[in-house]
């Protein structure tokens, strides 16, 4: 593998970035909208495009947090693992432990936590055993990469729910929501020391150690200003749909409204 094609360090692999990858991907393949359609405020994104996008704002929303964990954390984004298109959203290595973080964006919506099952808007999920599986996944690669025992924390993070309930809490898998993981992980005591924390860092930086064939990291700055630029396109569509949506009411009720009026000056003249 020659020096420009070879997979580089993970900690530059920018939140959701698996994701964005796939999204833009399929946004490639549509056509542009139309004069028409841009002045209405129609949604750039396809119909399949919907689920990445808010995916892909879920990690972002994240991996934004979890800039501020702080200098003596490593935290690694969409880790690809296996030997497919399988990610790990968040890596987290750390004084309180190692965590594998699965985000889910379930923005105003009701999620509800008993035992083994997660509910959002009273639909059974995977994310439970989806989280662990990466957590057990993690734990085993990062074991034959360091050479001793390392034991992997699963978390389910949930990004704006309307409300997370939590009945009985998972026994594997820890879920809290985008505004509680800051305080919820600096409420652990170190377990970790430093010539550890060393080791296991140094091993989950490496490519080769979660993915068979890894693949070039691509140039995450263009992938970045490419995923921005599609966001302002949404926004700025979200934006006219709401505009139309005030003003054709308040038009209809000037027209009644000068119409009333003309009908009694009209009435008023005879």
């Amino acid at each position: 593998m020659s020096a420009d094609t070879a997979p580089t360090h993970l900690g530059a692999r920018i939140p959701g970035q698996a994701v964005i990858e796939e999204l833009l991907a399929l946004q490639s393949k549509e056509s542009p909208r139309s004069a028409f359609q841009r002045i209405f405020g129609v949604s750039p994104l396809s119909s399949e495009s919907q689920t990445w996008y808010r995916g892909a704002l879920g990690e972002v929303a994240v991996g934004r947090i979890l800039e501020n964990l702080g200098p003596e954390w490593l935290v690694l984004h969409a880790v690809p693992v296996g030997t497919g298109s399988t990610d790990i959203d968040h890596v987290l290595i750390g004084p309180a432990g190692i965590f594998t973080i699965n985000t889910k964006n379930h923005s105003g919506q009701p999620v509800w936590v008993a035992g083994r099952t997660l509910m959002v808007a009273g639909r059974k999920t995977r994310h439970l055993y989806n989280a662990a599986h990466e957590a057990a996944r993690a734990s085993k690669l990062l074991t034959a990469g360091a050479g001793f025992p390392v034991k992997v924390s699963a978390v389910v993070v949930i990004v704006e729910p309307k409300s997370l309930t939590i009945k009985a809490r998972p026994e594997q898998v820890a879920v809290v929501t985008a505004a509680q993981l800051l305080r919820w992980l600096h409420g652990f005591n170190p377990v970790l020391g430093p010539v550890e924390l060393a080791r296991i860092s140094s091993v989950a930086v490496q490519p080769g150690t979660w993915h068979r064939r890894p693949a070039p990291q691509g140039d995450q700055l263009a992938l970045q200003r490419r995923f921005d630029g599609l966001r302002i396109l949404v926004n700025q569509a979200r934006r006219r749909r709401v505009a139309w949506m005030l003003g054709v009411p308040a038009l209809v009720f000037m027209t009644l409204t000068n119409l009333g009026a003309a009908v009694l000056h009209a009435l008023g003249g005879r």
